[in-house]
């Protein structure tokens, strides 16, 4: 797959969440944007804190949306409420596009409090461990990230990050997915 960065009309599915660890449930939000910035759809999904589902919350929203001129998914990591593990993998397949998680700090792991925090941690481990290194990415605002990417190279990856970054180091779709999410938590 070749991401088409030039084209104008070039969309990316954002995902973000927000939650609140005494919830039983967060809300993820997912939101349609073009190279140019202009917002073009949204959706939402429920999961669960601390939950299995998260992978099934972003195969949802995507499902939800029927879009077929969405050219990428970009997540807002792959652990997320309070270690609910995105297979990435799993989204990038059944979805057939390059699919891109971001995070924003290093970090040593987490295998340790996954191990630490459930009785029964093994299936979140063996998805966390699937989801591989992540990669140090400088972006042309000057801030690093790092991403995990199928589908795309990292050349192609960063140079999305970039189209997608006005300022700081959260690309827009993100952003809006991510204030989205927050509103309706």
């Amino acid at each position: 797959m070749t991401l088409h960065l030039n084209k104008k009309g070039f969309r990316v599915l954002g995902i973000a969440e927000s939650f609140v660890k005494v919830e039983p449930s967060s809300q993820l939000a997912g939101v349609v944007m073009r190279r140019d910035l202009r917002i073009d759809g949204f959706g939402f999904a429920k999961i669960a804190v601390g939950g299995d589902d998260a992978t099934e919350g972003v195969l949802k929203i995507f499902s939800d949306l029927d879009r077929k001129d969405v050219n990428a998914i970009l997540l807002n990591g792959t652990v997320i409420s309070w270690f609910n593990v995105i297979d990435m993998e799993r989204v990038f397949e059944e979805i057939a596009l390059p699919t891109i998680s971001l995070t924003y700090e290093e970090s040593e792991g987490l295998e340790g409090y996954i191990q630490e925090y459930f009785s029964d941690p093994e299936e979140k481990i063996r998805l966390y461990r699937k989801l591989g290194a992540r990669e140090p990415l400088m972006l042309r605002t000057g801030y690093q990230v790092y991403a995990r990417s199928l589908g795309a190279t990292l050349e192609e990856t960063k140079g999305l990050l970039n189209a997608l970054t006005l300022d700081g180091r959260v690309p827009e779709p993100l952003r809006v997915a991510r204030l989205l999410a927050r509103r309706l938590s």
